[in-house]
């Protein structure tokens, strides 16, 4: 029995993509748990770019079955337009390797509409959303008025619920923000178009998923963002609206944790983030610039230009912490390939005092203050490595201390955007 997890250790954008793709040729089931088309992943294979948003990242390969849990927010408009493009570039994909859960909440118009308006709302406040409607929907969710996708398998069902919530939301739309009400045929006509299109792909996934690893499948999760974004564990407010965490994968695909057998964080050689919240170890000079411009640091779904740092090996022992790691994939480690120094925060000063966690409080984060250690750097010979043993001593050193400072071990090592870019430097 195997059940393995794929999730994001810093602020997302780590390249979740690509390791999954990696894994998930040793894997059965690939199944996406949380998050919504907010969500970017990079896959290169050969010299093709794939970016993903909700179609698992196991998709690149014919035999694997790729699941959207019932964790994931749906927008089936974004699906359908993802599935064009993967078909477009050559992509098979069937009801025989996609399967949708019936219990997936459905990101509905006024979901995107009322994203867009709260945002503009908060002013200098904002959070930084995509504007994709993502947060309203879990708000529906949670609130238990959300529209599922098998309650779109049942026309009488979607048009009475339609009817009703489009009803508050446009009293909240029109009489709160002044904006002009949605029309309910336009609404309903679509998404009757998307019911017949979503049928055959529609399953109940938790007993897909189970009846997998029972049966000896291996079966492996990926998420979504990253642990700082996590609803519960990230900077709050400044998070993304699900569980980001191993924790989420129970919930979001339906299986006992007992069913777990690893997991593995990915994690950049370096950190980044988008959008407002501390950022202890973030770089204003020239090195933080060139970290960007090296790396390619621009948003996969929004395009935004991220913030970079030092590594925070106090984020990835959080990390560990929370979500039970087994090990740590290091991605973009040829990145910092050049830089005569490198160094990495073990510790935050708060209040006269060392501390090795995040502090919940913004503001208590806001004031800690990095206690970095220096390495020695290494050239960009790194992206012809192969094997562990052929990465430069220096780098090596510098993997070593991850390991020591997490007690977790660091078990692949990315040199490069490849899938073929990619060392296993221990079993997982």
């Amino acid at each position: 029995m195997s059940a393995f997890i794929v999730l994001g250790s810093q602020w997302g954008d780590e390249g979740k993509g690509k390791m999954t793709d990696y894994l998930a040729k040793g894997a059965d089931v690939v199944v996406r748990f949380q998050g919504g088309n907010n969500a970017g992943h990079t896959v290169e294979v050969g010299d093709k770019q794939y970016k993903l948003h909700l179609v698992p990242s196991g998709i690149l390969y014919k035999d694997k079955v790729n699941v959207i849990g019932n964790g994931v927010v749906l927008d089936p408009k974004a699906l359908f337009e993802e599935m064009d493009y993967l078909k477009d570039l050559g992509v098979d994909i069937s009801p025989e390797n996609l399967i949708i859960s019936d219990r997936a909440q459905l990101i509905m118009p006024y979901h995107k509409v009322l994203d867009g308006i709260k945002e503009r709302a908060r002013g200098k406040k904002d959070i930084g959303t995509t504007g994709k409607g993502i947060g309203p929907c879990y708000t529906d969710k949670m609130e238990r008025s959300g529209i599922r996708v098998c309650d779109l398998m049942h026309q009488n069902i979607f048009e009475e619920n339609l009817k009703e919530n489009l009803k508050i939301k446009n009293d909240i739309i029109t009489k709160v923000y002044g904006e002009k009400a949605l029309d309910f045929d336009t609404i309903y006509n679509e998404y009757i178009d998307y019911a017949k299109k979503l049928a055959p792909y529609v399953k109940d996934i938790s007993v897909e998923v189970y009846n997998s690893i029972k049966g000896g499948k291996k079966v492996l999760f990926e998420g979504a963002q990253g642990t700082l974004l996590d609803i519960d564990y990230g900077t709050y407010p400044y998070v993304t609206s699900s569980s980001t965490i191993a924790g989420g994968v129970c919930i979001g695909s339906g299986i006992g944790p007992t069913m777990i057998t690893g997991a593995v964080g990915i994690a950049k050689a370096y950190t980044t983030r988008v959008g407002k919240g501390p950022f202890p170890t973030e770089l204003f000079d020239k090195t933080g610039e060139w970290i960007r411009e090296n790396g390619h640091e621009y948003g996969v779904t929004t395009g935004r230009a991220r913030r970079c740092g030092w590594l925070d090996l106090v984020i990835l022992k959080t990390s560990s912490r929370v979500s039970g790691l087994t090990s740590f994939a290091i991605t973009k480690i040829d990145t910092l390939a050049g830089l005569e120094k490198v160094k990495a925060c073990v510790g935050y000063k708060f209040n006269g005092k060392i501390i090795d966690y995040v502090p919940a409080s913004l503001e208590d984060l806001a004031k800690c203050e990095p206690v970095y250690e220096e390495f020695e750097g290494w050239g960009r010979e790194i992206e012809n490595a192969k094997t562990y043993n052929e990465l430069p001593q220096n780098a090596k050193k510098y993997l070593s201390r991850i390991e020591e400072f997490t007690g977790t071990k660091v078990s692949i090592v990315s040199v490069g955007p490849r899938r073929d870019q990619t060392i296993d430097v221990s079993e997982i």
